[in-house]
């Protein structure tokens, strides 16, 4: 009996629906920011620990406005932090979104794969028979491994 984890129809009108919303979505958050690899890692990252001191440490300085001196930035880093909260509940949603379609691709595919596996192994026991062998041939080298020349031994 072949696996069917899912079952699920997605009509061009639903894809439509989904870009727009998308395009949508893309235009209420428009302030978004992408980082090349060697800027995120450059970062200063703020974990749960570092959250809660940095909350600390802005609302002492919000308290205190006599020690701030103007150039660093406590208004531009109290707004960072409320945009953060802003923003925090939209990327779970997200985030929450993008794993379901994630396991539901890999559902899918794990579908496919399930009765093309047994499709091919018919093809193996009964396909001589139909004029399957291209048929079977072409599809086999999914399973061909490759060999891997090992590498010359460094001195």
């Amino acid at each position: 009996m072949s696996q069917n984890l899912i079952s699920l129809e997605i009509s061009d009108a639903q894809v439509a629906a989904a870009l727009d919303a998308l395009t949508a979505l893309e235009g209420a958050l428009t302030g978004l920011i992408s980082l090349d690899k060697d800027e995120r890692r450059s970062l200063v990252k703020m974990g749960p620990k570092s959250e809660f001191f940095g909350r600390q440490a802005l609302s002492v300085l919000a308290q205190n406005p006599q020690i701030v001196p103007p150039s660093l930035g406590l208004a531009d880093a109290q707004a960072d932090l409320l945009a953060l909260d802003r923003l925090r509940p939209v990327l779970d949603r997200l985030e929450r979104l993008a794993e379901r379609g994630a396991d539901t691709e890999t559902a899918l595919g794990s579908d496919v794969m399930a009765v093309a596996r047994e499709g091919y192994g018919l093809l193996q026991v009964s396909g001589h028979h139909q004029g399957l062998d291209a048929a079977r041939h072409e599809l086999s080298s999914r399973w061909a491994k490759t060999r891997r020349i090992p590498a010359p031994p460094t001195a």
